[in-house]
């Protein structure tokens, strides 16, 4: 986790998206133990409370769950679960808006794929 807070969304949901991404990236593997709330509390210095906050968006999604008296672990599957919903929301928060936008400037649908074939990525 070595991503830094910002102003743009309230802490705790950027905290459950940084566990996200770490799981994205196999930072944390399924089945691993996640950081405690007091542990990422001391490395971003927010309140443990909010911290929580966002481990426990995690639980209620299935990303995470807690093996009681250890600690928070990766969920199996929580990888493709992630990946699943985040294609969905690129979906329905970018690509239709990239696609409206064609739309309104006469952009063809072979034009659009061309633009992104050319592009640097």
């Amino acid at each position: 986790m070595n991503e830094y807070l910002t102003q743009e969304k309230s802490i705790y949901l950027q905290i459950s998206e940084m566990i996200e991404n770490d799981i994205l990236r196999d930072i944390l593997l399924e089945e691993e133990k996640v950081p405690s709330t007091n542990e990422l509390a001391k490395l971003y210095a927010i309140n443990p409370a909010t911290a929580a906050k966002g481990i426990n968006l995690l639980v209620d999604s299935g990303i995470l769950y807690k093996k009681r008296g250890i600690g928070m672990f990766v969920a199996t599957g929580a990888k493709a679960q992630i990946r699943a919903r985040r294609k969905e929301e690129f979906y329905e928060h970018y690509l239709q808006a990239i696609l409206q936008e064609a739309l309104h400037l006469g952009i063809s649908k072979e034009e659009l794929i061309e633009m992104i074939q050319q592009s640097k990525n």
